[in-house]
């Protein structure tokens, strides 16, 4: 079937064009899944079986959450409040807080409880237009345990109309029972459990957490090597909270996104640029944690660096389930001009997940599309808790 959105403006979000690719009074043509014309009204074929006047809507790609931690069990709103009441980190780690809570109730819950928990944060974004998610392990720390997250995750795009996107982070954390022992529970638990979420066709790209608090470069670089072994790409959360040489280990692996990046310096960013690895701003973290360091942003435009946008949904650091409200905070926060912004959210997300077929509007590519109330696309950013979209296509079908 053949659907024709007329009466539009298009921001397509193309790389050979300036800025957001705007087109005035344009059309698009979507023949089943896929666009198969887009342009101004005049070039784009009339010969539909339904045609839907936007009436000067603004179209633009579906936009993509390219760094999530949807699927986990409980929360820690507890622990939000007693750090608001001035508990240290180490008060909240011996009342049982942390992320050792998280593991906890994930490693407790079944699939059916992970999934009813998880719906309601994927709907939220559902409801900005949001087209494409990525999902990570790493609450489990056992096989057995981010398997079932992986399985939980694939479930979401069997029960919504939505793409989902898996990451394994087996190398997120150390579980209470491995303390002090980082180097076997990457033997242990990080490569078996690879290579069984590998096996069971559960995962698309392997993550990891390089950080003091977490994993060394050299234990992550076991991790990637196995994921080398296997055909599949890598991320990594870098530089979020000192410099370790996270982002330029991911450059050197070809990773498809470096992420956090707080700490990272313009050499990281020059590394990446040579990689073709996207700079992932997480905005969402950095305002819950009240960090003060902010990613080097001018560096990242210095290099030509591409740079991304997510939330970074998790229940520790960011529960944040509005990508809207995240373009706002990486505008207000990190100072990421609109055009940055919404590239950031398509094209480039896109790319953070090495998504070729999605993230612009383009002849062959995915017809997942969102039509928005809006005068201008600085409103898609200015606005903070207001939803605007009209329409949400997925996979050309009208949601």
């Amino acid at each position: 079937m053949k659907t024709l959105f007329k009466n539009a403006r298009l921001a397509t979000m193309h790389p050979d064009a300036d800025g957001l690719g705007i087109i005035e009074n344009g059309a698009i043509l979507i023949d089943g899944g896929s666009i198969a014309q887009v342009g101004h009204a005049e070039d784009v074929a009339t010969n539909a079986d339904k045609v839907i006047d936007c009436e000067g809507r603004w179209i633009t790609p579906a936009p993509i959450d390219c760094h999530t931690h949807l699927v986990y069990g409980g929360n820690r709103a507890r622990e939000f409040e007693m750090r608001l009441a001035g508990a240290s980190y180490e008060e909240i780690a011996r009342s049982g807080g942390g992320i050792v809570s998280s593991v906890r109730d994930t490693r407790d819950a079944g699939e059916d409880a992970l999934l009813a928990a998880a719906l309601p944060r994927l709907d939220a974004l559902i409801r900005e237009g949001v087209g494409t998610v990525e999902v990570k392990s790493g609450y489990g720390l056992s096989v057995e345990a981010e398997l079932k997250m992986l399985c939980v995750a694939r479930k979401l795009g069997e029960e919504r109309r939505v793409r989902i996107v898996t990451s394994y982070l087996g190398a997120h954390a150390l579980p209470p029972e491995y303390k002090g022992r980082h180097d076997d529970y990457v033997t242990d638990v990080v490569l078996p459990g690879l290579e069984a979420a590998h096996s069971e066709g559960l995962v698309d790209a392997v993550d990891g957490f390089c950080e003091g608090i977490a994993f060394s470069p050299a234990q992550i670089a076991r991790v990637f090597d196995k994921a080398r072994e296997l055909g599949l790409p890598v991320k990594l959360h870098a530089e979020q909270l000192s410099n370790l040489g996270g982002a330029r280990l991911a450059a050197e692996y070809g990773a498809l996104s470096a992420d956090h990046l707080e700490y990272a310096a313009l050499n990281d960013a020059q590394a990446m640029a040579r990689a073709g690895s996207v700079a992932v701003m997480l905005p969402g973290a950095f305002y819950f944690l009240r960090e003060t360091q902010k990613p080097p942003v001018d560096a990242f435009r210095q290099a030509g660096t591409a740079m991304a946008v997510a939330t970074d949904s998790n229940p520790g650091t960011s529960p944040l389930t509005s990508l809207l409200l995240s373009m706002n905070m990486a505008a207000t926060l990190f100072g990421l001009t609109v055009e940055e912004c919404l590239l950031g959210t398509t094209r480039n997300a896109a790319k953070a997940l090495g998504l070729s077929d999605t993230g612009t509007l383009a002849p062959g590519k995915r017809a997942d599309l969102a039509i928005w109330n809006i005068e201008t696309p600085a409103e898609l950013v200015y606005r903070i808790g207001f939803n605007p979209l009209h329409r949400r296509i997925w996979n050309g079908e009208i949601t």
